[in-house]
């Protein structure tokens, strides 16, 4: 039976979603009740197909994606945002943000209940800070039927970058089995083989004219793994992490390495047709080309890029007066949980004031890598001497099996906030617990 994902009554449902989200906004910014609202975005959890298997049928997955808007939802710092959520999928839902700081009220786990099947909800968030941002349902992953889509999130910056293209690059892996079905995170994928794809693209082009300066946002929408991306003769030149600018440095041999849910966004100036290759621990593979055409059209050469506009994260942390805390993860004796089975009734991972600098020993006992999410925030990673940090913020990190990493942050949002890890092997579970900045 063919999949139909849209039909009369479908139509209708995103007609109406469409106009609800445009009288509500409407009645704000025309002085109704409420803060007022600057930007609108109408999201839906909903079936979708990929052409994964070349002359195959299309694999029927499941999406979080964004009404009206073809690749992703951009929005600009400082916005006030109503975000309108569909679900029209099977399980109850909710899009879960990543680098989304101060919004506390975005999560929902911590006692907002997820949108049921076949149900609308509203929200209002602020977007504090611009960058590349991922919402997805990873959080919900013990109910998927089908993989999940994530949906990149753009907040631009206030003022203009000297770039002359922004281009998102979404990095998902897939598990596929024999019959072409793909398989959810958190099961067995034994007889299954690995795929991945840039935005949803199983050979992904990205042409450009020569000298033309490209500002790449690569996102790891994968669930397990971490993948290393490279151009090769390329100056690849990061200037972001996980949303947050950085001080521009030179990829390391032009490859960029990203957890799970990682972004980082990369300056570079357009030379040479060259592959787009992928490592994923394992192996290399090509799975997209960078297309040069045309001859330079630069008069005069380029200068190296500009520091991004900063996000007022603090240039300095007191770590002398940090409150210090150890975090095993996915200890089982350590309070870590399912998302199913989260309730902020259980033991917080730890406490804290607003105004303290945090610093977090993460110790990973597992034999395999594990990765780690903080909510709320960013953080320093902290030199292995523990008297400085490296020069850039993340909100993601890997940690290599019987390793320890410390990590510091300013706890400047208030709030009770989850922190999320998982080891990078397909059938473990994802695992929660949460803090407090109160």
């Amino acid at each position: 039976m063919k999949m139909r994902i849209f039909d009369p009554t479908r139509r209708e449902v995103l007609g109406g979603l469409g106009a609800s989200l445009g009288a509500s906004a409407a009645g704000l910014m025309s002085g109704g009740a409420g803060p007022l609202v600057t930007a609108q975005v109408a999201l839906q959890a909903r079936l979708a197909t990929l052409a994964l298997r070349p002359g195959q049928p299309a694999t029927p997955i499941w999406e979080l994606a964004a009404v009206s808007h073809t690749r992703g939802v951009r929005l600009k710092r400082g916005d006030r945002c109503e975000v309108v959520f569909r679900n029209d999928l099977p399980v109850p839902l909710a899009p879960v943000w990543y680098g989304l700081n101060a919004a506390a009220g975005a999560d929902p786990l911590r006692g907002r209940a997820p949108t049921a099947p076949d149900a609308t909800e509203t929200s209002i968030i602020s977007i504090a800070n611009a960058g590349t941002l991922l919402a997805d349902f990873r959080l919900f992953e013990d109910g998927l039927k089908q993989p999940a889509r994530p949906l990149p999130i753009i907040a631009d910056e206030t003022i203009r970058v000297a770039v002359d293209r922004d281009e998102i690059l979404l990095i998902e892996e897939w598990r596929l089995r024999q019959d072409g079905t793909a398989l959810p995170p958190g099961h067995d994928p034994r007889d299954t083989t690995p795929l991945y794809t840039i935005n949803g693209q199983t050979s992904f082009k990205l042409s450009a004219k020569a000298g033309e300066r490209l500002r790449l946002r690569f996102i790891n929408g994968s669930q397990r793994s971490v993948l290393a991306i490279k151009l090769e003769n390329h100056d690849v030149r990061v200037v972001a992490l996980d949303g947050q600018p950085a001080e521009p440095f030179p990829a390391r041999s032009g490859a960029l390495v990203l957890a799970p849910g990682a972004r980082a966004d990369a300056v570079v100036d357009a030379a040479a047709s060259v592959p787009i290759l992928l490592h994923d621990g394992k192996e290399a593979r090509s799975i997209g080309k960078l297309t040069i055409s045309g001859g330079p059209d630069r008069r005069v050469p380029l200068r190296p890029p500009e520091r991004l506009p900063p996000n007022d994260l603090p240039e300095k942390l007191d770590l002398r007066a940090a409150l210090r805390f150890d975090v095993a993860l996915g200890a089982p004796d350590a309070g870590w949980t399912r998302p199913a089975s989260f309730s902020v009734a259980s033991a917080p991972a730890f406490r804290t004031k607003p105004g303290r600098t945090v610093v977090l020993a993460l110790k990973n006992p597992a034999p395999v890598t594990s990765v780690f999410h903080l909510h709320g925030h960013h953080f320093r990673l902290l030199d292995r001497l523990d008297d400085g940090w490296k020069p850039y913020w993340l909100d993601t990190i890997a940690i290599e099996p019987g390793q320890t990493q410390r990590i510091a942050f300013a706890a400047t949002s208030p709030g009770r906030w989850l922190i999320e890890s998982v080891v990078t092997d397909w059938a473990a579970p994802r695992l929660v617990r949460w803090y407090a900045v109160e």
